[in-house]
Order: structure tokens, then C-alpha cells, then sequence
């Protein structure tokens, strides 16, 4: 059972702590194994095919198929593991960035450069007004 953790009152915050391990370990392990050429080649031939072979929950399976990259950290993804599936799709880190934000990969690559988000509105939930 998940136990509540000092981070757990940060908005937007994913930690890959053991619970967030344990569930997206077959998450990882498919993304883990896009390391192969032979099986980048099977993936690419057939995504859906390709990922009977992992015992992914619907939800997570989805979030493959439809590159939600948020989606796939929420559901278990470490961003290590899970880039290797954007690394497969030839997207660079900011393009992911931009995505989990909500803007393009340049509008993140430049946000980063002047020195990443406003800290005005990133707050623990509790100190929400």
C-alpha cells in the first residue's frame, strides 16, 4: 500500500520511490529492452504485437501506444527508462519536457535556457490559499 510521503504534497511531482517501482516495473523493463536492435525492429513492425509480451496494465499499455509521456510517469515510468522509448521515436528531451508541460520543444528548450519555471505557483498543496 502506498504510504503518504513528504513529497506527495507537491503538485506535478513523480518520485520513483519503491511503491512507484513496484508499479511500473513492467513499464520499464519494455522500455529497457528497446536497448536491443532486434527488438526496436519487432517494436517498430508491430507496437501492439510487440507488447503482448509485457504484462503492462491497460492504462499503461495506452500510454505506449499513444507516447503520453506524463501518463507514463504517473503510471510507474522512470524518465530514464521511459526516454528510451523517445529516444526509439527520435524526440530529443525537450521535445518530452515540452509535451509533460504543455508547450513546444522549443518554447521549453528556451524556457530552460533563462533559467527554467517561475517559482510563483509551485507550491506544496498546502500552502494552496
Amino acid at each position: 500500500m502506498k504510504q503518504d510521503r513528504q513529497y506527495s504534497d507537491i503538485p506535478g511531482t513523480y518520485v520513483f520511490d519503491p511503491h512507484h517501482s513496484m508499479q511500473g516495473y513492467q513499464l520499464n523493463m519494455f522500455c529497457m529492452s528497446l536497448n536491443n536492435p532486434d527488438n526496436r525492429d519487432k517494436f517498430r513492425q508491430d507496437e501492439v504485437a510487440y507488447l503482448d509480451g509485457f504484462p503492462l496494465t491497460p492504462e499503461q499499455r495506452q500510454a505506449v501506444l499513444t507516447r503520453d509521456w506524463l501518463g507514463l510517469l504517473q503510471l510507474g515510468g522512470n524518465i530514464y527508462y521511459t526516454f528510451k522509448l523517445a529516444i526509439f521515436d527520435r524526440r530529443s528531451m525537450q521535445y518530452v519536457g515540452g509535451a509533460m508541460s504543455g508547450v513546444t520543444e522549443q518554447e521549453f528548450t528556451d524556457m530552460m535556457i533563462t533559467g527554467g519555471r517561475a517559482v510563483e505557483g509551485n507550491l506544496y498543496t498546502s500552502e494552496e490559499k
